[in-house]
């Protein structure tokens, strides 16, 4: 049955045990199609003898007001679908619901999915939105603190040092070997990232080692999982370890950087796809739509933890029984005030 209103969109969105819909993702829930199967724009696109990419991009521009609508003023329309379409003959045999809602969701952050600033993933037949090293860099800049951002890969043959206890900026240096070959300079060992602030200030250097990165994978990274149980190994982790590392230490140095509102929902959308649930609630959303979500978010949470406290990972802490205290009969009590007295 169709959703009519949004805060019923918000709550099925935010329902982590419902499918996702396509009335979940979208502001317009009457003008998306109520039918669509999962291989509709591969099959339009064999049936009508045209370019995948461009029976895709048609369907898509059916929902133009709502690009238009989630994306930034400074983004340009014709430059976003211009990176959309170079991406959609990868894409058409997802389902039409998770290619909107991944594109949608990369639209109201303001990223151009062009592979530097975000991808659309393919998993199955879902479209997944995955925002890049550069994506979290743009976010940081957009928030008006930051006045740089260095990110790097420190490999074999290069100069480095790494004192922390030392006053910045002498606590970190790296000197890329430059002048010599791929070979020359060696496997990467290190992935680090830091920022100066508009104030002069330098944030603390992030650094991760690449066993590191193989525990943050191996932790957190249910796509990594899933792609290693079904054989396939196809999630990032598996094809550009070296991009997932540098992002991861970008992603760490949240903590020691001024957080926006923007760069927090970015976080949240990029973990919410890595789990495969629904992106597009995390993303900016127009002030009614965000408050319904923040109540709808904190009714499921209280829920959910009043069913299974477990679940969330949080046991709750043992509580000392306290016995009773007996009391003494009452000539006793007489008794021992007499001896006092």
């Amino acid at each position: 049955m169709a959703l009519s209103t949004l805060k019923d969109r918000v709550r099925a969105a935010t329902n982590p045990t419902a499918e996702p819909t396509v009335e979940a993702t979208v502001t317009r829930a009457a003008d998306v199609p109520q039918q669509s199967t999962p291989d509709e724009l591969h099959t339009s696109a064999q049936g009508e003898g045209g370019d995948v990419a461009d029976i895709a991009l048609n369907w898509l521009e059916r929902y133009a007001a709502e690009f238009t609508k989630a994306l930034p003023s400074h983004i340009d329309n014709g430059a976003f679908f211009a990176a959309v379409r170079a991406a959609l003959p990868g894409l058409v045999r997802c389902t039409p619901a998770s290619l909107l809602q991944a594109l949608l969701t990369c639209a109201r952050f303001g990223l151009v999915p062009d592979g530097r600033h975000a991808v659309i993933k393919r998993e199955g037949k879902t479209a997944v939105f995955v925002p890049m090293a550069q994506g979290y860099v743009e976010l940081m800049y957009r928030s008006g603190r930051v006045g740089s951002i260095h990110v790097g890969m420190v490999h074999e043959g290069d100069e480095w040092s790494y004192e922390p206890t030392a006053p910045a900026p002498l606590d970190f240096t790296h000197k890329p070997a430059l002048t010599k070959s791929r070979a020359e300079r060696g496997e990467p060992i290190l992935a680090y990232a830091f920022a100066w602030m508009e104030s002069g200030a330098r944030s603390q250097v992030i650094v991760l080692t690449r066993e590191d990165a193989e525990e943050i994978r191996n932790q957190y990274s249910q796509a990594y999982q899933r792609a290693q149980e079904s054989g396939a190994k196809d999630s990032f982790w598996h094809t550009d370890f070296d991009k997932m590392w540098a992002k991861s230490a970008l992603r760490r140095l949240h903590k020691v950087v001024p957080m926006s509102a923007e760069l927090v929902a970015l976080l949240k959308a990029d973990d919410a796809g890595d789990a495969g649930q629904v992106q597009v609630v995390h993303a900016p959303a127009p002030a009614e739509e965000a408050q319904l979500l923040d109540e709808a978010t904190a009714a499921h949470a209280a829920a959910e933890a009043s069913q299974d406290p477990a679940d969330a990972g949080v046991r709750p802490l043992p509580r000392k029984r306290v016995q009773p205290r007996k009391r003494k009969p009452r000539a006793a009590r007489k008794g021992r005030r007499g001896v006092g007295a």
